[in-house]
């Protein structure tokens, strides 16, 4: 019975310490009222459950195989076991909770194998949280863990063993006989049968009950707020559970028979032609020199132009409204690696993969750079942080730059005047000599500045706004704003279209998701002194559209951009716009926004649509995205 109740301790011991996660979890992002607590907790319980029988279950089973070797030799290589096994377990568990309470606030979705890719540049960790805050979050972190390790101790049973046992332990070959080896078993029999039953609890708790489906993410959503849903979710279940989703992408997102797959693809229209009324051409001349400004995190809630937020952005509002402003852009994605490639090669943006790091498919697709490459543009990548960040500089080698340039390729002492590198100010400057060089050269150009200053942990060489993020995104576009004012007074400027735009949205207010289509509405900006006359352009589109739109203006054929649509062309005749991120797809038109939720593979978000069409049209994308994804070679 002592046993009995030390597998119960040990299991409620999971309980409790889940419960505290979600304790600090609501502690870092924000508490529910009371009501909403319980809730959560108790639709949550289940993945508790699932999880606490995962991590007891070892110890159901070494507990079970120590009463047929109950010595004093076994119990005390069991003790150390035991020791080794909950402090591992514990460090695993609470690196994965406090990571999952401290990203959410930024990416607004739980912890998942997404994460993981993340992890091939390790140093962007301190980098983006400060080497100070690592290095006491790490102490902090050894001491809760050995805490928590000795409590775990003290739940194991401490009595010694029986004379009998110990009598055990000097007589082993009394066991040899088939005789006493019988009278061992139907002494433990009762035993064993108590222990199974255990066992066959605990293999429910884990399989999530007896219905048919077995415990998975999306049986803990109740609510229509995703918070709620949010936190119910078991961060370690997330994680693991989403370690071993199928990564066959030929198998994913298979919703229809091929047939209605394309009958329903055909639908939206998706086409590589150009055809462009004269009052439509939006340039002075077909071969402009191009500057393509992506800057990091600097979504439409940020923007005034966009969402309306005025105090940050006054220079991007100004050459919104001198300028061409494409008022209905949406991002695909939201992170750099997948807006990145959404923006330059025209290619959608997958929940569970980053294309760009995969070298083996990315270095096949199209892109602008390659394009323009074509017809005779010298083409240069500069990024004041690290260029192998998720593989940047395979993919920009392989489609089309002729130079990439990271931080290692500026001065030193520019280096760290950012978390993430050489600052934005910096990096314009960098880039006004760059194009200095180039005009010398007497060649067309085009090139491409990713910028990294308004990202975590929000600091810059600037002071203008008592918000830290909103203050970093000010910085941006004071940036920007001085670039572009010395840059109109060169002889340059009149033969330049600059392109400015976001690699993804922000998660600003703190209150905004995914699953709010504000969070990923971009601003699309075209510049320049090649640009005929201002205009707003309403029309919906995706920044997928980016490349087939500046390729279809300047003349060049972009017929291998699948994905990619010409906004200004006749043949735009579907405004639709994709997003995507781990935990689902949003579809919008002109009839209203369909959100599909992958987790419980149910709509949690949608203009009334009685039909489902909108929700047939995003699968059929999907489904025929992944196609074309796994075919890439």
């Amino acid at each position: 019975m002592k046993q009995l109740f030390f597998l119960l301790r040990i299991f409620c011991a999971w309980l409790i310490l889940f419960f505290v996660g979600k304790l600090l979890f609501f502690s870092y992002n924000g508490f529910p009222t009371l009501s909403d607590f319980l809730q959560i907790v108790w639709h949550g319980l289940s993945l508790d459950l699932s999880v606490a029988a995962y991590a007891t279950a070892p110890i159901w089973l070494a507990t079970w195989v120590g009463h047929f070797w109950n010595t004093a030799t076994s119990a005390k290589i069991g003790r150390k076991l035991y020791r080794i096994y909950t402090t591992t377990i514990l460090t695993i568990f609470l690196l994965i909770i406090i990571i999952d309470m401290i990203i959410y606030k930024s990416w607004g979705f739980k912890l998942d194998a997404v994460a993981l890719s993340y992890l091939d540049n390790p140093s962007s960790i301190p980098e983006s949280l400060g080497w100070g805050f690592v290095i006491l979050a790490f102490v902090g972190f050894v001491a809760v863990v050995a805490g928590l390790s000795w409590i775990f101790w003290q739940l194991a049973p401490t009595q010694k063993l029986s004379s009998r046992a110990s009598h055990t332990d000097s007589c082993v070959h009394c066991a040899v006989s088939l005789r006493n080896v019988s009278h061992f078993l139907l002494q433990r029999l009762p035993i064993s049968l108590l222990w199974a039953m255990i066992g066959g609890l605990l293999f429910l708790s884990i399989r999530g009950g007896v219905g048919r489906s077995t415990a998975n993410v999306g049986m803990v959503y109740y609510s229509t707020v995703q918070y709620h849903n949010h936190a119910a979710v078991n961060p370690v279940f997330s994680f693991f559970y989403s370690l071993l989703k199928e990564q066959d992408y030929s198998k994913q997102a298979q919703y229809f028979s091929p047939e209605e797959a394309d009958n329903i693809y055909n639908s939206l229209q998706f086409n590589t032609k150009s055809v462009i009324l004269p009052e439509d051409s939006l340039l002075t001349t077909q071969r402009p020199n191009v500057l393509l400004i992506l800057m990091e995190s600097c979504g439409g809630r940020v923007v005034g132009c966009t969402e309306g937020n005025h105090q940050t952005t006054p220079h991007l509002d100004s050459l919104a409204a001198n300028g061409i402003f494409f008022s209905q852009c949406y991002a695909n994605s939201f992170r750099t690696d997948r807006g990145t490639l959404c923006t330059f090669s025209g290619y959608p943006s997958f929940p569970d993969a980053s294309v760009m790091k995969m070298p083996a498919k990315s270095r096949v697709l199209p892109s602008i750079a390659g394009a323009l490459k074509g017809v005779g543009y010298d083409t240069e990548f500069l990024y004041g942080g690290d260029k192998n960040f998720t593989n940047m500089n395979s993919y920009f080698l392989a489609t089309g730059y002729n130079r990439v340039l990271g931080d290692v390729d500026f001065p030193a002492a520019l280096r760290h005047t950012s978390p993430w590198g050489v600052c934005d100010g910096e990096m314009m400057k960098i880039l006004r000599q760059n194009i200095d060089a180039s005009e010398k050269q007497g060649k067309p150009w085009f090139k491409t500045l990713l910028t990294l200053s308004s990202h975590e942990p929000w600091e810059v060489p600037y002071d203008r706004l008592d918000d830290k993020m909103l203050n970093a995104f000010a910085y941006l576009d004071h940036s920007i704003g001085e670039f572009i004012a010395a840059f109109r007074q060169t002889p340059a400027w009149k033969n330049t279209l600059i392109v400015i735009l976001p690699d993804h949205g922000v998660t600003w207010p703190a209150d905004i998701n995914e699953y709010d289509i504000r969070k990923y509405h971009i601003p699309l900006i075209w510049t320049g002194g090649a640009v005929r006359a201002p205009r707003v352009v309403t029309k919906l589109c995706n920044q997928t559209d980016v490349a087939a739109t500046l390729l279809g203006q300047m003349g060049i054929d972009h017929s291998r951009f699948t994905f990619s649509r010409d906004v200004l062309s006749q043949t735009y005749t579907y405004p639709l716009a994709i997003h995507t991120w781990p935990e689902g797809y949003t579809f919008i038109d002109s009839t209203g926004t369909t959100i599909f939720d992958l987790n419980s593979k149910s709509v949690s978000k949608v203009t009334p649509d009685s039909k489902g069409d909108r929700l047939r049209k995003v699968k059929a994308f999907m489904q025929k995205a992944y196609q074309h994804m796994d075919a890439l070679k």
